[in-house]
């Protein structure tokens, strides 16, 4: 047995768990192995809820050091999500809520708390109970907290919701309503990767906005379908969205400038690397190809204005070529180029879209306003670096690696995207003029 009061032994004894369930015999019957998925099922929530403590214990004493090293109060809780984040591995906003779910459901939701200790229910379950009841009054969220608690265990994700909205609105049917209203305001529209070279577009909307929107698409598609439209009602009404939005006759005929990180000979049919749209996954060569030179399938008669913006990689390495400046903000063209380097937020498991852009190491420390020093951030991440204890460094250069530095003295390494590159062999005493040339161009 551990004390698990220690600090070094509370660590070991969860490291030496790890490696035992590494390394569970399967010489075994199903039945065993069934029981075995119940109780790592049971231990999964156990873990979330004792996740959920040690996360609000942190949190509390963040904040409580920086109030002691003078930080002004409303910027006490700068930095603390982020580093909550770098520990699960997720983005900061995404910690923001866990976080705030987590004072919840441990301070307020008592009941609640205790099932997923036990293991009796999930860790989104739970939250999700604190999601729906953080608008409450604490005494109306204890009475749901008592009401839902005993029946945890036997619902799913859907009906906790349902059941935890319905006990809410009948305590607070006004307060309900204005949530509602207040939530008029959060809509908004956003874009995401999906896979095989497509995108997620989503809207936020009003309920009503968007059953108009869905319907007016719908009937749109039957239309054509009765006209004897060749399309699958789904392609013609994100065909139709596209038209519409965009105000274009056709959908392919959208209007786009491409940041196309790829190498020549991909371009020109010679190789089969992959290319890269900045913000996109991989793209393999042909389509890639395709969608540049404006060949195969429907691009070959588009018609809409298309611009190519060319990347230069160091040869054979794929590293991107830098330019610097010596003025503190980074210059359209650096923007750009860290735009197409980092493709999204450099800290590890982010992934929300650029919004700055931030020295490595600070401009007041005199690091350079270069893309080697440079890295794109959200806007949460960069202000996370604001807070006390906060830094990065990048001994190689930004292109290569940067390395965040918590508080805590935790580190966190975080290299951009691979760029396509050709395969590597010995470089010519030309390639070497080539390459110096385009590093000054």
């Amino acid at each position: 047995m551990f004390d698990t009061t220690g600090v070094g032994s509370s660590v070991e004894l969860l490291a030496g768990l790890i490696d035992t369930l590494s390394v569970l015999g399967q010489d075994v019957e199903d039945v065993v192995r069934i029981d075995r998925i119940a109780l790592l099922e049971k231990l999964k929530s156990a873990a979330s809820a004792a996740q959920a403590v040690e996360t609000v214990a942190f949190a509390t004493s963040q904040r409580a050091q920086q109030i002691a090293q003078k930080v002004p109060a409303k910027r006490a809780d700068r930095g603390i999500a982020a580093q909550i984040a770098l520990a699960r591995r997720t983005s900061p906003y995404e910690a923001r809520r866990l976080l705030g779910w987590s004072r919840i459901l441990i301070t307020e939701l008592p009941q609640t708390f205790a099932t997923l200790q036990a293991g009796d229910t999930t860790e989104w379950r739970a939250m999700i109970v604190a999601r729906e009841t953080a608008w409450l009054s604490r005494e109306h969220r204890a009475v749901v907290d008592e009401e839902l608690a005993a029946q945890l265990e036997q619902l799913g994700n859907r009906r906790v919701e349902s059941a935890a909205k319905t006990a809410a609105y009948r305590l607070d049917p006004e307060g309900y309503v204005g949530r509602i209203r207040g939530a008029n305001s959060e809509r908004r529209v956003s874009v995401r990767p999906a896979p095989d070279v497509m995108s997620r577009l989503s809207a936020l909307l009003p309920v009503a906005q968007g059953v108009a929107c869905q319907a007016a698409l719908s009937k749109h598609a039957d239309t054509l379908i009765g006209t004897g439209d060749s399309r699958t009602r789904g392609q013609i009404m994100a065909d139709t969205l596209v038209e519409r939005v965009t105000g274009q006759a056709v959908a392919d005929d959208v209007a786009i400038e491409i940041n196309l990180v790829m190498t020549d000979e991909t371009l020109f049919a010679e190789g089969d690397e992959p290319g890269r749209f900045v913000g996109h996954a991989p793209i393999p060569a042909p389509i890639a190809r395709a969608i540049a030179l404006r060949t195969g399938g429907s691009n070959a008669h588009n018609a809409a204005p298309r611009w190519i913006r060319r990347i230069y990689t160091a040869l054979h390495t794929g590293q991107l070529i830098a330019v610097e400046s010596r003025r503190r903000r980074f210059t359209t063209g650096q923007r750009r180029f860290i735009d197409i380097q980092d493709d999204t937020c450099r800290t590890p498991w982010c992934d929300a879209p650029i919004r700055h852009y931030d020295h490595v190491n600070t401009y007041g420390d005199g690091g350079p306003t270069s893309v080697a020093n440079g890295r794109g951030a959200c806007v949460a991440c960069n202000l996370a670096r604001q807070a006390p204890g906060w830094h990065a460094t990048a001994p190689e250069g930004a292109g290569i690696e940067v390395i965040l530095h918590t508080p805590t003295d935790h580190r966190y390494p975080s290299r951009p995207p691979k760029p396509p590159a050709r395969e590597r062999r010995p470089t010519s005493p030309l390639e070497r003029v080539v390459i110096r040339w385009l590093r000054v161009a």
